[in-house]
């Protein structure tokens, strides 16, 4: 598990004070993207070095409490799921000061070509996942 720190920013807030509601799902991304450096690699890489492409095929978030201007956020992230062609990310996210339980989610990326098309996860996402695809 990787942990990503955030402030909120006003304009992540709506018109009564909150985080917007769809705001969570780029914070989901930017705590992915913490994981990918954090073990070693890079979203870029991927699609520099492997020509592919993690696109989400499904975002699924509950909500348990408001997040307000200038709280910050503690964002964990990590792979729940590894398959042939795909990976999900389990997310929690806090606030620092007291460690509140805002919301929990989940996404699901698929793994495509250029063409769109999916593909084998490669070994090299693999490893820096740090997982075991399971038998084909």
């Amino acid at each position: 598990m990787i942990e990503a720190r955030l402030r909120v920013i006003y304009g992540d807030t709506d018109q009564m004070g909150v985080v917007y509601y769809a705001n969570y799902f780029r914070y989901f991304e930017l705590a992915r993207g913490e994981f990918f450096r954090a073990k070693g690699g890079s979203y870029a890489a991927v699609e520099k070095e492997e020509g592919l492409f993690l696109p989400v095929v499904d975002a699924r978030c509950q909500y348990k409490a408001s997040a307000r201007y200038d709280d910050v956020l503690l964002i964990r992230v990590e792979v729940t799921r590894l398959k042939r062609a795909s990976m999900a990310f389990g997310y929690t996210v806090l606030r620092e000061s007291d460690r509140a339980l805002l919301c929990v989610g989940e996404t699901v990326h698929a793994c495509v070509g250029k063409d769109g098309r999916p593909v084998a996860l490669p070994k090299s996402i693999v490893s820096v996942l740090g997982e075991v695809l399971p038998p084909a």
